[in-house]
């Protein structure tokens, strides 16, 4: 079901104007949430989220936290997932308006939630992990658009990914304009080092992922070290382990970069544990 400006309907029926500046000039945000056992996961983490999107691009986000919360709650309501978990997308964006860049002709934003039914990956992905490929599409140089905004402009990422996907990567690694690792095309990167997990900082041209900042929670929980490191090539080919993080597929083990192997080329204690323990910690609120 998609719920636009209020009105929910079916995926098939639900429209937004060829004039909404979000189509027009992918002038947008959104976030993605997922729920454990039928409730919202860490939603107000993805509400400052939002919110942070919003203010670098001067737009005005329509509701507070209470009813989007609300808004959401009725869409999942509506579309009757029958016990499975739900997938959320929030789009926000400029709106209606002239063909123009001049924020006066929007008159208010516009504002989207999709949900359907999550589905996750495979269970063979955790347990024997997966391939990722280095690709030549560079991440947004911050000083264009700043990879801390969550844009609905998908470009950047859209191409990095499908240069992954025709080598038959499950992810595509991608480098700043210094040629330093940033993160995937729709994840957060980490590796281990001497049973250290290192991470790239967000200065590097990284968005700040809710799973991302959550393995800090978890390593602390556990007794992994994690931290920010620069990162290049070489450390990523040298690894002991390596692993990626979203909200919708958590911790996946990373087991072969561009065809070679990282470490044993089966996914590490050190990822495993930090997948139970995000886990445990996901299912415990």
């Amino acid at each position: 079901m998609v719920n636009v400006n209020g009105r929910i309907s079916h995926e098939h029926e639900a429209v937004i104007s060829v004039f909404d500046h979000g189509f027009l000039y992918g002038e947008g945000i959104y976030e993605t949430l997922r729920t454990y056992s039928g409730c919202l996961f860490r939603f107000d983490r993805h509400a400052r989220r939002l919110r942070n999107s919003a203010r670098m691009i001067e737009l005005v986000v329509p509701f507070t936290d209470d009813e989007l919360a609300r808004h959401i709650s009725e869409t999942i309501a509506a579309t009757k997932l029958s016990g499975k978990e739900a997938y959320v997308r929030v789009l926000v964006t400029r709106g209606v308006g002239e063909l123009t860049y001049d924020l006066k002709a929007m008159v208010k934003p516009s504002w989207v939630i999709i949900v359907k039914a999550l589905v996750e990956p495979p269970i063979h992905i955790y347990e024997h992990g997966c391939k990722v490929a280095l690709v030549d599409i560079v991440r947004n140089h911050p000083g264009s658009v700043n990879p801390m905004i969550k844009s609905n402009n998908l470009m950047n990422q859209a191409l990095a990914a499908q240069q992954a996907f025709e080598q038959g990567a499950f992810d595509g690694v991608m480098r700043n304009f210094r040629g330093e690792l940033t993160e995937c095309a729709t994840s957060n990167l980490f590796i281990v080092r001497k049973d250290v997990v290192l991470t790239p900082p967000l200065e590097c041209g990284v968005l700040p992922g809710i799973t991302r900042e959550l393995i800090f929670e978890v390593g602390r929980n556990v007794g992994i070290e994690v931290r920010e490191r620069i990162l290049r090539d070489h450390d990523l080919f040298n690894a002991e382990e390596a692993f990626l993080t979203s909200t919708t597929r958590e911790l996946v083990p990373i087991v072969a970069v561009n065809q070679q192997p990282i470490g044993s080329g089966r996914p590490g204690a050190i990822s495993c544990k930090l997948l139970k323990g995000f886990r445990d910690l996901a299912r415990a609120r």
